[in-house]
């Protein structure tokens, strides 16, 4: 749960002027199917600034999928997205439904930087290259500025003697410590997490933990797809159970997990924290 540090610096990064009052990213009934296939069935999403929020749920049903919609990774049927209040501007209907402005598109994706289950490093370049790459080609940044900033954030996560590594050398939790420092150096509005520990062992899932802990005590807006429910318990401010392509219950962390109303949720909570 939030520490006294965390609340205060969420206060004072919810105390922006009304303009960027908005909710970094909010969903608005949305639908997404592949074909025939419906994975999400009208969900309802808001991640306000400063808060974390955590999408739990069994195998199959929409968790990340939803993700890759807020980063518009995926295109959705029907529903509305919105970045800090602007709504994404669509053309077409159903399944022949696209985003109808690339320049709006580039601007969301890089104000939300996703963080994978696979660390998708580039393997010809080095730890500090890979964290580079996307300020330097993609924002057209000043090369000393970026380096300056990518060292920082690989100090950050904890593998600044990493730099000049190739990604190969790394463990897996030290692969996904740099993917990390990779979407932070896009000073994003809000980091996208997609089960970032579920493809480590216990050891190495605990150094990405700690990292992503102390990023929600910094106050940092953050969507968390996670399988880890003591994670989710710890760092989100609101959690999110998905089921069969619906929100079947959500709230406060305490609410959740303590208190779960629907017979499913107890279920789901009986099978993954046995």
């Amino acid at each position: 749960m939030a520490n006294d540090k965390r609340e205060t610096v969420t206060a004072e990064r919810n105390s922006v002027s009304p303009a960027t009052d908005a909710p970094v990213i909010e969903i608005r009934d949305l639908h997404k199917s592949y074909g025939q296939l419906e994975v999400l069935k009208g969900v309802d999403l808001k991640a306000p600034r400063g808060n974390v929020i955590s999408l739990i749920g069994s195998s199959g049903s929409g968790k990340s999928t939803l993700l890759r919609c807020c980063n518009l990774l995926e295109d959705s049927q029907q529903g509305e997205i919105l970045f800090e209040g602007e709504a994404v501007h669509w053309r077409g209907t159903g399944l022949n439904r696209h985003p109808a402005d690339k320049a709006q598109v580039l601007r969301i994706r890089t104000n939300l930087s996703m963080v994978f289950q696979q660390f998708n490093l580039w393997s010809h370049m080095t730890i500090l290259q890979n964290v580079m790459e996307a300020p330097l080609t993609v924002m057209k940044r000043d090369p000393a500025e970026v380096e300056e900033k990518a060292r920082h954030y690989l100090a950050k996560v904890g593998i600044a003697d990493k730099a000049d590594a190739w990604p190969a050398m790394l463990s897996g939790g030290q692969q996904q410590r740099a993917a990390i420092a990779r979407a932070l150096c896009m000073e994003p509005r809000a980091l996208l997490f997609d089960e970032p520990t579920s493809a480590l062992d216990p050891e190495l899932e605990q150094e990405v933990v700690k990292v992503i802990k102390a990023l929600a005590e910094e106050g940092r807006t953050m969507i968390i797809v996670t399988h880890d429910m003591k994670m989710a318990a710890d760092v989100s401010d609101h959690v999110v159970f998905l089921h069969k392509g619906k929100i079947e219950e959500e709230g406060p962390p305490d609410q959740l997990f303590g208190n779960p109303q629907t017979e499913r949720l107890r279920g789901f909570l009986s099978a993954t924290m046995a």
